[in-house]
């Protein structure tokens, strides 16, 4: 039995709310920094310092998927490669990381999930090394503009042919020498790989996953549905290497509360500020269990519910109508 992983914040404290969008502009997804995200954060933590297998489970719309994009910062390295004119505070940003999201497919041969985990891994990689390509040329235009200046004798009569002059030329081959081996020298920057609906992944998929670690000297966080952990179990070679294991917990009353009275909304929607009608808050705790995808969906719904009949206060009413358009249930 794997132990349980240790958090370091037993004290529940107030959500701290965020709200972007993920497109062009390249700013964060939308992400409510609860207890439970802290506590993910915490795990994904160990897992890359101690370079271990972690598990981690939770029931869908709890938001294991959209807290492992944010500490991947993924939206920001997808970004950077999906559009054009990206400024170097981005690529600057981006090469700080570590961690790699990747998504596991519904089907795929071994071979191709090593191919496709390889091409993702590959998208920090080569931030990493054009960044680098472009700090190295940089310095080599700096040197070659003193070494040209030193050889002119125009510029420089007396000292053209001078030992100064022949060390900055020198000086000026070895720098485009090592501009030229950047992308051969520079090491996969990745520590950890996240690799989320993990149990679309067949007993060859989890075996090419297993070497991919032991090859790699990364950690790895696996984040499927619950049940997960039973079905590793029954894999020894694999199971044995988890380090960690990992419950994402629905968000619970006091938490959805404090999200509310802070006036947290999902990205691009806007509802009356606080303090809403206390029946209507109950009533969005009971309809959402907790889960996180639940709540976007029910909020929206309900801003779309105050736009058509033009009312400016929330209530019950409003919830419950706006419940009557969602499918509530497992998200």
């Amino acid at each position: 039995m794997h132990p349980q992983h240790q958090e370091t914040s037993p004290q529940p404290s107030k959500p701290q709310p965020h709200s972007s969008d993920t497109g062009t502009n390249n700013r964060r997804s939308a992400i409510v920094e609860t207890l439970e995200h802290r506590r993910f954060t915490e795990f994904c933590d160990a897992c890359k310092r101690y370079r271990y297998i972690g598990l981690c489970y939770g029931a869908p719309g709890v938001g294991k998927t959209l807290s492992a994009l944010h500490y991947a910062n993924w939206a920001r390295v997808q970004a950077y490669w999906n559009h054009p004119c990206q400024t170097k505070a981005l690529l600057k940003e981006i090469t700080k990381g570590t961690v790699v999201f990747f998504t596991s497919p519904v089907v795929s041969s071994p071979g191709h999930l090593e191919r496709d985990i390889r091409k993702t891994r590959s998208l920090l990689h080569n931030a990493a090394i054009e960044r680098a390509r472009r700090y190295e040329h940089a310095r080599m235009k700096r040197l070659l503009y003193r070494a040209e200046k030193l050889r002119d004798p125009q510029r420089n009569p007396d000292g053209y042919r001078s030992d100064e002059a022949f060390k900055m030329e020198n000086a000026f081959h070895e720098q485009r020498d090592r501009a030229i081996r950047v992308a051969s020298t520079l090491p996969d920057p990745t520590a950890l790989l996240v690799i989320d609906e993990a149990d679309r992944l067949k007993v060859a998929g989890l075996e090419q996953v297993r070497d991919i670690f032991d090859q790699g000297r990364i950690g790895l966080v696996l984040i499927g549905m619950p049940g997960i952990e039973k079905r590793l179990a029954r894999y020894p070679q694999f199971y044995s290497r988890i380090g960690f294991v990992h419950e994402f917990r629905p968000l619970d009353a006091a938490a959805i509360r404090q999200l509310l009275d802070q006036g947290w909304t999902p990205s691009g929607v806007h509802l009356p500020p606080p303090p809403w009608d206390q029946e209507a808050v109950a009533a969005i705790i009971r309809m959402t269990g907790g889960n996180f995808r639940l709540l976007n969906r029910l909020l929206t719904q309900m801003e779309r519910i105050l736009e058509i009949n033009a009312l400016r206060e929330m209530s019950k009413a409003v919830v419950e109508a706006a419940r009557e358009s969602l499918v509530i249930g497992q998200a």
